[in-house]
């Protein structure tokens, strides 16, 4: 259990690390500051307050795929966990590898974006931070009041507030929250490479947590859930903060160039 508990922190220290570069490092383009991720957060926290119809649809739709991810927990689990993956000892040696592909997207994404010059590209991988911590931050609190123990340390499936930590999956969450991000990001005539890409690491990430008898299949499910939505929630709010003023220069008509500055204030 110590192992774990250590590699967990060593999964957050890494987040919190990833935001503290974006924080220091703003993107004038889209005027990405501390400013408007202190926006962002208090937006996030009450956004369920602000809900419309097709978030409280897809919030259902959540709920029915976990419940019927839920009720194949158990063969699921009897499938995957053979051999040395069936022991009940709570290690998970493969924390801090399942962790590697979502960081790998933002810091690859920041790193290419620098080296071709492109602030949308750095903006994009300050995106996928904010979507990875605020879904964190939303997992472990569902955690708390979950308490599930993972497969790897019992076999009820419904082992719920026994102080353990599997549901939501931690890797799944950011996963989807980061791949999300990258799969709706950028012009759409490589949308569908984006997707795969961005999808398919997320998924992957899930499925490896499942075979490696680290959680349960609806913790995934439900990780995916809060990250696709929470990759929405900064994907709007980028959207939002590009166009709060747009500048445009035009030709007069008796000689001269007209300057107009539009600012949308909220």
């Amino acid at each position: 259990m110590k192992s774990k508990s250590n590699q967990s922190m060593v999964l957050r220290f890494a987040a919190s690390a990833f935001a503290a570069s974006a924080l220091s490092s703003p993107c004038h383009a889209d005027e990405f500051t501390a400013g408007d991720v202190w926006d962002d957060t208090k937006l996030y926290f009450t956004a369920p307050l602000r809900w419309d119809t097709k978030d409280w649809l897809f919030f259902g739709g959540a709920l029915a795929a976990f419940g019927v991810a839920h009720a194949y927990d158990g063969p699921v689990r009897r499938h995957f966990a053979v051999g040395e993956r069936a022991v009940l000892n709570g290690q998970d040696p493969n924390d801090l590898r399942d962790a590697i592909p979502a960081a790998a997207f933002v810091v690859g994404t920041w790193v290419v974006a620098t080296m071709i010059g492109e602030p949308d590209g750095r903006v994009e991988s300050y995106t996928m931070v904010e979507a990875a911590g605020f879904s964190l931050i939303t997992a472990e609190g569902l955690k708390v009041a979950a308490g599930r123990e993972r497969p790897d340390q019992t076999t009820e499936v419904n082992a719920w507030r026994e102080g353990g930590d599997s549901f939501p999956s931690f890797h799944a969450t950011a996963a989807f929250a980061v791949g999300a991000v990258f799969a709706e990001s950028g012009g759409d005539d490589y949308r569908w490479i984006r997707r795969v890409l961005g999808y398919g690491m997320a998924a992957a990430t899930a499925y490896v947590r499942v075979h490696d008898n680290a959680h349960w299949l609806s913790d995934t499910v439900a990780g995916a859930a809060v990250g696709i939505a929470t990759a929405e929630f900064t994907l709007n709010r980028r959207q939002a903060r590009t166009h709060r003023w747009e500048l445009s220069v035009e030709p007069m008509a008796g000689g001269g160039t007209e300057l107009s500055l539009r600012i949308t204030l909220h």
